[in-house]
């Protein structure tokens, strides 16, 4: 991606015609609740908090100029009127079946936009449970040809299309978490994958195919789940080929949320820290399908990265080189969607001596992600219009595991993240990007 090859500001296209949604995963509670949200929103019956796009604002200019319009006023996104919803699933039951499934949702949320919901069926599924092991749908396709799951998936988004009368999509991975893998040969190249897709190899996870589906059609992907899946350079190099963005990985909701809110400011006051430990109660299919060993290795990966990029102990060894971090999830059918993260934190301050930080955070899965996948979606689909392909580091502020270049390593301060964000969105219109120096202030007399 050049940057002469990027529209900027009046070249950038603006976003006509309705913009289709896809998401494997469509009847799981993240899923259920984002589309429901969305449509209770535009019918003027709930508020899109959370949202960064809808509720955000950017600043422009220097402080004394008051210029802070709103995200969705300052850069050209779809409209939330424009968002068209389909997708697949290993069960059968409709976005309302499944919506009061996932007891999310309160019924005078559901009810009033039943027939809407009721309306949204489900295509089959590509499933292969040895990726999931504690989830055995029906609604799947049949077989284990793996390119014709590809080729097949293409043809349910070429006539998802055409139904809807769509020219743009961006597809969303909200299905499961699948069993950690990790990156050999058939990963390398994009020829190296397809042969590998051709033979049926084993490591070819229902993830890849999905995104392979997608790049192949020219359509964005975003990976909501640890899976490995786009984080390869195959898949990389695909997606540069067909100019398509990709982003990911891991939806940044509940626990981790906290801790890239927590751990820079830490590490900002030069806190050090004896250890961090981290655990969870979880009652949804998530929390069903982390209950499987492997699946959990793919989420522990991912939530296990964090500090140790944000605090750096190979720069401040004195406070962060021997820190100890434990994650653990544990299923508990009762609390359903309703999670609670509960963290012990043991720091030391000035000449040693130990404090202890304690959190609580009950928190709602499904309501935390629903704004993000709104977000990802609409700049996504931004990112498609103005020409920039491959990874798109700029979305790392939703993700647990951003995807970055393979010689950077990742950002996952949240503040710098947002900052990360908002300057692209400053560049890609044309605006001065804000670093906060402020010193000009008082050297050269500009407020005055």
């Amino acid at each position: 991606m050049k940057e002469e090859s990027l529209k900027r500001k009046d070249r950038i296209k603006t976003p006509e015609g309705r913009l289709g949604v896809l998401i494997p995963g469509i009847g799981g509670a993240v899923s259920t609740t984002f589309i429901a949200g969305v449509e209770l929103v535009r019918r003027g019956l709930g508020e899109p908090v959370g949202s960064l796009t809808q509720l955000g604002t950017i600043r422009l200019g220097k402080r004394f100029e008051h210029r802070s319009p709103k995200i969705r006023e300052f850069v050209p996104l779809a409209s939330l009127d424009d968002l068209v919803f389909g997708g697949w699933d290993l069960y059968e039951a409709n976005c309302y079946e499944a919506a009061n499934y996932a007891r999310v949702l309160k019924r005078e949320h559901v009810e009033p936009i039943r027939d809407f919901l009721g309306g949204i069926v489900p295509m089959k599924a590509v499933f292969d449970r040895r990726f999931v092991r504690n989830l055995d749908g029906t609604h799947v396709k049949e077989g284990q040809d793996l390119r014709r799951h590809v080729d097949s998936l293409k043809e349910d988004i070429h006539r998802f299309k055409k139904e809807n009368g769509l020219e743009r999509c961006v597809m969303i991975w909200c299905g499961s978490t699948e069993i950690h893998l990790t990156p050999e040969a058939i990963h390398q190249s994009p020829d190296a994958l397809q042969d590998a897709v051709e033979s049926n190899h084993e490591k070819i996870a229902p993830s890849m195919l999905y995104a392979l589906a997608a790049l192949e059609s020219g359509i964005p992907f975003i990976n909501g789940a640890p899976n490995l899946t786009i984080d390869i350079p195959a898949m990389v190099e695909l997606a540069k080929q067909m100019n398509v963005p990709i982003a990911g990985k891991d939806f940044k909701t509940g626990q981790t949320l906290m801790k890239t809110i927590l751990a820079p400011g830490l590490k900002s006051r030069m806190l050090g820290l004896e250890g961090w430990y981290s655990t969870n109660i979880l009652g949804n299919r998530d929390g069903l399908v982390l209950d499987d060993k492997d699946s959990f290795k793919t989420k522990e990966e991912s939530k296990l990265s964090v500090l140790e990029y944000i605090l750096q102990p190979h720069l401040y060894p004195t406070l962060y080189k021997n820190y100890y971090h434990k994650v653990t999830i544990n299923y508990y059918p009762p609390r359903g969607d309703n999670k609670e993260g509960w963290d012990c934190i043991d720091i030391f301050g000035w000449l040693g001596y130990p404090m202890q930080i304690k959190l609580d955070f009950l928190c709602r899965d499904s309501i935390l992600a629903a704004p993000l996948i709104l977000d990802l979606v609409l700049l996504t689909d931004l990112a498609q219009r103005v020409g920039m392909s491959g990874i798109q580091e700029w979305l790392s502020f939703f993700f647990k595991s951003p995807m970055h270049k393979e010689n950077l390593y990742p950002e996952h301060d949240i503040f710098i993240q947002l900052m990360k964000l908002k300057n692209t969105l400053r560049y890609l219109m044309g605006e001065e990007q804000i670093t906060h120096f402020g010193l000009d202030y008082y050297m050269n007399g500009e407020a005055e």
